[in-house]
């Protein structure tokens, strides 16, 4: 009996403490009653944190280099109907600079990268400081023999395939090293033709875990996408998607989404897509009834605009009101980083330097079939 009388208390304090301990849990903030501000603020800093580090990466420098390097064409007949392709098979091989004169006919001409050996990979290797534009890279000097083929281009897949009836695709995936360190991965893919208009996706996947994609796709349904990631998490996506009924109308918005962190803005076509609705903010999932946001326009922009109408490509803005009733501007939020953004992903739709140095060489060892 007394065993059970003392058994009672102890029984009655743990489902105190027990009692306690779910209250003390309960009354946490859970992470769907963070404030949108506050949500945005997160999202903002790790944002900034990330493109920080991307720019201060090796990778960075093979994105935004020099993009001046014409490469080399060939000339076909308009009415040649043949398609045409280079795959990587064609162009396998160690190909290294160093300039040597030839040569061609009367003519003295200068040869800039010669294959060393045979692989079943392409691998291009040039100095480092030749990578600064086609002025640098097609001026020989007698020095350059003291530079190391400290740069280094390995590609993967190659091809390319072109012709007038045909139009041109190209898919090409490589990886770069820069004086022995890794500066990460890209993989692109692209066509033109009359038919579709032109299509480009592109990757680029950083040594210190940042993955940055873009894609374009042209056509009746035109969707644009821009997104930043750390492994699984997305840090920033930007996606629009517009329409059209036919091939002569302009593009009507479809749905506008943008992810920065845990914060998702979203619009869409109303009921039977007459009309917008307004745009929703959720955060880690949950609606804010209280906030709003506003999506601004650029008014300059022109007919042919309207199929990828972005803020990563200075086409719109966002004035976002919070519960607290004070109102701020996307950029005045993100103060430097969208404006980075936007730099990063200029540099990943236009011709990069070491590509066309890769094409350039393909175009070379093709006329010479």
């Amino acid at each position: 009996m007394k065993t059970k009388n003392l058994y009672l208390p102890l029984i009655l304090l743990g489902l105190i403490t027990w009692n306690c301990s779910k209250t003390m849990v309960t009354n946490n903030t859970p992470a769907s009653q963070v404030s949108l501000k506050s949500a945005l603020t997160t999202g903002v800093q790790n944002l900034s944190a990330a493109v920080s580090s991307i720019k201060a990466s090796a990778g960075y420098q093979v994105v935004s280099g020099p993009t001046d390097l014409v490469t080399k064409s060939a000339v076909m007949s308009p009415w040649d109907t043949v398609t045409n392709s280079i795959l990587l098979a064609d162009v396998a091989g160690i190909y290294d600079y160093k300039a040597k004169s030839y040569k061609r006919g009367h003519m003295s001409l200068m040869r800039y990268f010669n294959k060393t050996k045979d692989t079943t990979v392409m691998v291009v290797r040039l100095p480092e400081e030749k990578v600064a534009g086609s002025k640098k890279m097609l001026n020989y000097s007698p020095s350059d023999t003291l530079l190391a083929n400290n740069y280094q281009i390995t590609i993967s897949d190659y091809q390319l395939k072109f012709g007038h009836g045909y139009g041109r695709s190209y898919q090409l995936a490589s990886s770069t090293k820069i004086k022995g360190v890794e500066a990460g991965t890209l993989k692109i893919q692209s066509s033109k033709n009359r038919t579709t208009g032109y299509n480009f996706s592109s990757e680029y996947d950083f040594p210190n875990g940042f993955i940055t994609k873009c894609l374009n796709i042209p056509g009746d349904t035109a969707v644009s996408t821009y997104s930043i990631s750390d492994g699984t998490k997305t840090l920033y996506e930007e996606k629009y998607t517009a329409i059209r009924t036919d091939s002569v109308s302009r593009h009507r918005e479809k749905e506008f989404s943008l992810t920065i962190g845990d914060v998702v803005i979203v619009r869409q076509l109303g009921h039977g897509q007459a009309s917008l609705d307004s745009a929703k903010v959720y955060v880690s999932g949950v609606l804010q009834l209280k906030s709003k946001v506003e999506i601004v326009d650029d008014s300059d922009n022109k007919p042919g605009d309207d199929s990828d109408k972005c803020i990563t490509n200075h086409k719109r803005e966002l004035k976002i009101t919070f519960d607290d009733g004070t109102t701020k501007t996307l950029t005045e939020l993100t103060g430097a980083v969208i404006t980075n953004i936007r730099d990063l992903f200029t540099a990943m739709r236009q011709a990069y330097f070491g590509t066309a140095i890769v094409d350039w060489i393909a175009w070379d060892v093709y006329t010479k079939k």
